[in-house]
């Protein structure tokens, strides 16, 4: 099976976040680089957990997940090893129609984590839908490294000018030049190096 890719706003989406280990840490790592409204629950939280949930106000429920926990949820995660919890949780959600993630348990999932690197506003993402997760992680990381930090400023100086000019073909074409120059200037620049 292969997945849809698509990227989802979560401004003012609750994400429930099953479990406090390595793996939890991890997709929490992730999650935070696009919102903070994630609640733990996990009887033990690591301390890496522990740091983020500070660091971050997050909400964080040291005990067993139960049923209610689903309430108002938009996505949840399931970083638990437990398979019997991980279809639990699963078959629920999908009855509320709640997106569901149960980490290394495909059977249990309606999408699943890419790897991705992120610069200011871009995001590339990168997934072998399970197959081979070290594969797109590095791959991830060649074309992670052809992507300038200046990517960030230059998306924000487009926002800007996208923002300035009234809609039409004239601004399309001059957005569309100005992202060609940037990028034709970018790989030309690296094939003299």
């Amino acid at each position: 099976m292969t997945f849809f890719p698509a990227f989802i706003k979560l401004d003012n989406r609750k994400i429930l976040l099953v479990g406090g280990g390595f793996i939890a840490g991890e997709k929490l790592e992730k999650l935070l680089d696009f919102t903070r409204d994630v609640t733990i629950v996990a009887p033990e939280i690591s301390e890496e957990i522990e740091a983020m949930a500070k660091a971050h106000t997050l909400c964080v429920h040291r005990r067993r997940y139960t049923p209610e926990d689903l309430e108002d949820v938009f996505v949840v995660i399931v970083a638990v090893d437990d398979i019997g919890l991980q279809k639990e949780i699963y078959e629920a959600c999908q009855s509320r129609h709640i997106l569901c993630n149960s980490v290394d348990s495909v059977d249990y999932c309606d999408f699943i984590f890419p790897s991705y690197t992120k610069k200011g506003a871009l995001t590339v993402a990168f997934s072998t839908s399970g197959i081979s997760p070290s594969v797109a992680k590095y791959l991830r990381r060649a074309i992670a490294r052809m992507i300038p930090d200046s990517i960030a400023d230059f998306l924000e100086e487009m926002k800007s000018l996208r923002a300035s000019l009234p809609k039409g073909k004239e601004r399309m074409r001059l957005l569309d030049e100005k992202a060609k120059a940037y990028i034709d200037n970018l790989f030309n620049k690296k094939d003299t190096e």
